[in-house]
């Protein structure tokens, strides 16, 4: 492998590869960190070059090589004279980074040199002219680069290669031409607030360990619920290690306000339960199921129409047939945002039947509950405050990075008793603070990581109305898509209509299957494009959107738009890179 000195200081170029000596590409780098991180950037360019060695416009000295790093040292002086001490990490351990004793220099030269190559792939993430992806087959990546654990340490020098070599193959989800999941892009206040969790390292259980977490998570899922509809923000909540985790939250909660024996005696001591959900929801909804033991058999999948909607009509026959059979329906997960289509289901008429059958009702909002933010496209989600659970996950449409999903109860107290075991060792009652405070014991989880800190912190920064625009714009994004490809040569939609999110449904027909009549052997062929170009798309690395089959209907493209940094001319790019590599198809 190469050394970290041969990569550090290349800024623009793909396979990181430079000339650490040349003054130029340091001045360069310094620039271009001062562009993008203004105050820490000028900071990072002292602390590299020492006080003395800033490089200028004209001129500047020479950048030293990552495994000889010069650093600032630690005597009582502030600022000192002293010379600046040598780190050359290919004779250091962890062992000699801090707790070690004198280990504040070498940690101070061991993160500073691993913060460049973090800001280096950041700057990249946002270069069109980067790859996406710089993709290799698993058996080739096995092979090129020893992957395996050992017995024996490696030093510091190894360890920062490692660091360049898992982001040189990691795919740049904030690329402007990254549409492949339904979260995308690259906050940075969000990311500056990754880094200071993780610097953190605490978890979510009690006040006493994490006071100012503790109480951003109580102000958050407090403004969540408001924007819900719920009446001054009532309720409970807790954040989630994702939209699954968060929709099996429901159905546990659910299923215990209608038979809180259940947590003690377990399924034998319950009749047969059974939840619906559209034939369009979410996979987790039956994971849930078969987690909680009330089985997969017992989620019943209601009809959606053309566009993806759960016929409310077909919802109250299925509940009545379940009932006729001496079965009992507890929940009812209504969708705001499907996966594939982005439907919204009819809530006001699901939240009309749940209420008339007295059952729970639970909105799987995890993609569609950004739309909450915007004035222009809240109305979708009409009737979500008549729900009894909420999944929003604001990873996906609101950008916040991964992972960060929030699942939004309206009767407080309910999740408390629900998942509560008194462990005294952690819940003592009788600590010197308001103990409502101490969360742990209403997760499923005891370990529980910092999520809310990246949303709020973002929050405070854009404001509500810095995510209105952003979640407008993607939405804008998605109908210029539309627009376009609508009336298309080559094109065709999945289905009739302006999509309602910024899912963009439709098949990519190459110029030999377009003469042909619509019949079993065109769809055949047609299965196979989609596939075929998604694999030119990442060998060549430029653009990535997601495809898959739905019922009858074969492999389609599945366009999302959640990224704040796509451009028109990006959508521009992926119609016309689709039309290249499919034209010999």
């Amino acid at each position: 492998m190469a050394s970290p000195g041969s990569g550090f200081w290349s800024f623009g170029s793909e396979d990181g590869s430079g000339d650490p000596e040349n003054p130029g590409t340091a001045r360069a780098w310094c620039q271009v960190a001062q562009k993008f991180t203004g105050g820490i950037g000028n900071k990072l360019c002292a602390l590299l070059y020492g006080d003395s060695e800033k490089p200028a416009e004209s001129g500047g000295s020479v950048a030293p090589r990552a495994a000889t790093r010069k650093v600032a040292c630690t005597c009582d002086q502030k600022p000192c004279s002293c010379p600046k001490a040598d780190v050359n990490y290919a004779f250091l351990n962890a062992t000699d980074l801090l707790p070690a004793c004198d280990g504040e220099r070498p940690t101070l030269a061991f993160l500073q040199d691993v913060m460049n190559i973090l800001l280096q792939y950041v700057v990249k993430s946002f270069d069109r002219s980067t790859k996406v992806i710089d993709f290799h087959y698993p058996n080739e990546l096995l092979q090129e680069y020893n992957w395996e654990l050992a017995d024996q340490p490696q030093n510091l020098e190894e360890i920062l290669t490692h660091c360049q070599t898992t982001l040189k193959y990691a795919i740049k989800t904030g690329h402007p031409r990254y549409f492949n999941q339904l979260s995308t892009g690259l906050d940075m206040v969000g990311l500056a607030a990754d880094w200071l969790t993780s610097t953190a390292n605490t978890n979510m259980f009690t006040y006493e360990i994490a006071p100012v977490f503790v109480l951003l998570e109580y102000v958050t899922l407090k403004k969540m619920r408001e924007i819900i509809g719920w009446p001054g923000g009532s309720g409970d909540g807790i954040f989630s290690p994702g939209g699954a985790i968060s929709n099996m939250y429901a159905m546990l909660i659910a299923r215990y306000k209608m038979f809180p024996e259940v947590k003690e005696k377990g399924m034998a001591a319950v009749p047969r339960l059974i939840a619906f959900t559209s034939e369009h929801s979410h996979f987790s909804l039956k994971k849930g199921a078969a987690a909680l033991g009330i089985g997969t058999d017992s989620v019943i999948l209601i009809k959606c129409d053309e566009r993806g909607k759960m016929i409310p009509s077909d919802l109250e026959r299925r509940i009545l047939e379940v009932k006729q059979k001496g079965f009992v329906p507890f929940l009812v997960s209504a969708t705001a945002g499907t996966t594939v289509y982005g439907a919204f289901d009819p809530l006001l008429a699901v939240a009309d039947i749940c209420k008339k059958y007295k059952i729970w009702m639970h909105v799987d909002a995890a993609w569609g509950g950004g739309l909450l933010m915007s004035r222009k496209h809240k109305w979708k989600l009409s009737g979500v405050e008549r729900a009894n659970s909420v999944t929003w996950n604001p990873h996906k449409m609101m950008g916040v990075p991964l992972q960060c999903s929030a699942l939004l109860v309206r009767e407080e107290g309910l999740m408390q008793s629900c998942n509560q075991m008194h462990a005294s060792y952690l819940f003592q009652q009788d600590k010197h603070y308001d103990l409502s405070y101490d969360t742990g014991d209403k997760a499923l989880q005891c370990g529980r990581h910092v999520d809310v800190f990246k949303l709020w912190l973002m929050w405070r920064a854009k404001g509500t109305i810095g995510f209105e625009a952003h979640i407008d714009k993607c939405l804008e994004l998605a109908e210029y898509l539309y627009n376009i490809i609508k009336n298309r040569e080559g094109y065709e939609m999945v289905f009739d209509g302006k999509p309602q999110h910024t899912n963009v449904c439709f098949w990519f027909v190459p110029p030999s299957l377009r003469v042909l009549e619509d019949n079993e052997e065109r769809m055949s062929r047609l299965s196979k494009v989609a596939p075929v170009i998604k694999a030119r798309m990442m060998e060549y690395g430029t653009t990535m959107v997601s495809y898959q089959p739905l019922g009858d209907k074969v492999n389609f493209f599945r366009m999302v738009i959640s990224n704040p940094a796509a451009t028109h001319q990006d959508i521009d790019f992926l119609i016309e890179e689709i039309e290249r590599l499919g034209q010999d198809l």
